[in-house]
């Protein structure tokens, strides 16, 4: 964004982006930290805008985002992706389970660089037995707080 004042603070940061960072005044924003984008799923404010995920939420929507993609679902990246939905129809046993805690740590390690995924535990959803609930607990890697996603993986048997 460029100002059409040149001692304001957009015109400082466009001249100058670690500006803001060397700036004691300056609070930092969660937003400059982690990013911004487009929310997961897209959507309209009640303003009439289409809504942004900030910060730690920006995170939380990636990590949906990755795991919820079909390899290969994009094309110019066709490895990109979970690729959860190839469970579907396995059955909800342990090996199953275990397989899905290991490809989500792969892909996650491989396409979301702002996290260090510290567990995964993937275990059957006490209310639908085909279907099982993955719990991943990361931590950001910026801040070094924890937190936590749960996930629901739909399966069969």
């Amino acid at each position: 964004m460029v100002s059409r004042y040149p001692g304001s603070r957009a015109a400082r940061t466009k001249l100058n982006p670690k500006f803001e960072i060397r700036n004691p005044k300056f609070k930092m924003d969660s937003g400059l930290l982690f990013g911004r984008g487009i929310s997961f799923p897209p959507r309209v404010g009640p303003d009439g805008h289409v809504t942004w995920s900030v910060g730690e939420e920006s995170v939380r929507e990636s990590i949906r985002i990755i795991l919820m993609t079909e390899q290969p679902e994009r094309l110019r990246s066709p490895s990109f992706g979970g690729s959860l939905g190839r469970f579907l129809f396995e059955p909800n046993t342990v090996t199953t389970r275990r397989s899905i805690q290991d490809r989500i740590t792969k892909e996650l390690a491989q396409w979301e660089p702002r996290i260090q995924v510290e567990s995964v535990d993937v275990s059957p959803d006490p209310t639908d037995p085909q279907a099982a609930v993955a719990g991943i607990t990361y931590k950001l890697v910026a801040t070094q707080a924890r937190e936590r996603v749960t996930l629901n993986v739909t399966l069969a048997g």
